[in-house]
């Protein structure tokens, strides 16, 4: 299993009465009520219940990932077992792996990880971790001290979001720009957002990884740097990722695999 120990975790919503609320408040619980309402901007991952259609995207087996103009895919493997644990997607100066995990048929699983990972990040040395609110709810954004090519001192800097399904949790990490910068997240959020989860209904335990697979289509590309090693601080293997401030490599990606660039 990727991630660690079980912990109950309580969190309490707040929600604002009107006399506290501005003009931004509204705005957002107007378009929120718009966008309900017609149908549309119904923010993903999806279950392929909702979602049964193929067309248009690339078909991992239990991840299902919209296939964008000009994005590089690349398929990360865990060192031992040389399985596909995690899809890595990246687009400019950005990238964004997602993992896919079955979960409780009563309880998702975010809140439950996002305390035990602010607890193992904290405890790194140097480490700076901020829970925040974003596109996908609550999210940790966390610097890790890291060397630069040169061996000069730097910062690894990644956004970690969960979105909890029927059955299932997607992780997403998101690494470089659009870790740091909203602007240059807007691409592979709606990446994220378009991802369907095919987590099928056998019985799977809690927080066990859904099987994936390369595509059918596969184009591999030649890797243009080698592994550099990390360990993942939810238990996964080894990685490499861009680097938001500097080119070290990432310590929560697993080993690195084969690439591929969808142009449908």
């Amino acid at each position: 299993m990727i991630f660690g120990r079980n912990r109950t975790v309580r969190h309490e919503q707040v929600v604002l009465p009107d006399q506290l609320k501005d003009e931004r408040d509204r705005q957002v619980e107007a378009e929120a009520g718009a966008a309900a309402v017609s149908g549309e901007g119904a923010r993903g991952p999806h279950d392929v219940a909702a979602r049964p259609g193929t067309s248009g995207y690339v078909d991992l087996g239990g991840l299902r990932v919209p296939a964008v103009r000009g994005m590089k895919l690349r398929l990360d493997l865990e060192d031992a077992t040389q399985r596909i644990v995690a899809v890595t997607v990246t687009m400019g100066r950005s990238a964004l792996q997602i993992q896919a995990f079955s979960a409780p048929r009563a309880a998702g699983l975010w809140d439950e990880l996002r305390a035990e990972l602010l607890e193992t990040l904290s405890a790194t040395p140097g480490a700076q971790v901020q829970e925040q609110r974003g596109a996908f709810g609550a999210e940790l954004l966390t610097r890790v001290p890291a060397s630069l090519p040169d061996g000069s001192p730097g910062w690894n800097v990644a956004r970690f979001v969960g979105v909890d399904g029927p059955r299932w949790f997607v992780r997403g990490v998101f690494h470089g720009e659009a870790a740091y910068q909203p602007d240059a997240a807007a691409d592979l959020e709606r990446v994220l957002s378009g991802v369907v989860v095919v987590r099928g209904d056998g019985p799977l335990p809690p927080r066990d990884l859904l099987p994936l697979h390369p595509p059918a289509d596969a184009q591999p590309v030649r890797r243009r740097r080698p592994t550099e090693p990390g360990r993942d601080v939810l238990g996964a293997g080894r990685g490499d990722a861009p680097a938001a401030e500097g080119g070290a490599a990432d310590p929560t990606l697993p080993g690195r695999g084969p690439e591929m660039t969808e142009t449908r």
